[in-house]
């Protein structure tokens, strides 16, 4: 490790993390190239044979170019997953049609106990299967 000095080391894995960044970025225009459905099939082979014929060029000129749409396109998508998110969760909690699920459904039955309209009996039967 003497022939090779602590300042040397920390270029090293300067340019290390810097490489990794830029492929990084590299991906992330490339996957936003083929994510954006305003740009027709041949403005996406443009971009795609520019970023890989000269890839430092034509990234920076992306990111300067479209930079605005793809922080557009990534907070549609963010939404969009978030939303579709929330619609599974409701659901899969159950159907919300005015009551609060099983407590608004033991409420009701005890209502209807209360009110002689089922008997003790139908009471259980039907708690036991809410509750199920």
């Amino acid at each position: 490790m003497d022939d090779y000095p602590a300042l040397n080391l920390f270029w090293t894995m300067l340019w290390f993390f810097l490489w990794i960044l830029w492929l990084f970025l590299l991906f992330k225009v490339i996957t936003d190239i083929f994510r954006d459905h305003s740009l027709g099939g041949w403005g996406k082979a443009g971009w795609l044979i520019f970023c890989i014929l000269l890839p430092y060029l034509g990234v920076l000129v992306y990111v300067i170019a479209r930079g605005k749409g793809m922080s557009q396109r990534d907070v549609k998508q963010a939404k969009e997953s978030e939303a579709a998110f929330q619609d599974y969760i409701r659901k899969t909690a159950g159907p919300q049609d005015g009551g609060g699920g099983a407590a608004a459904e033991l409420a009701r039955l005890s209502e209807l106990k209360e009110k002689g309209a089922i008997t003790a009996e139908e009471f259980e039967k039907a708690k036991a299967k809410v509750l199920s």
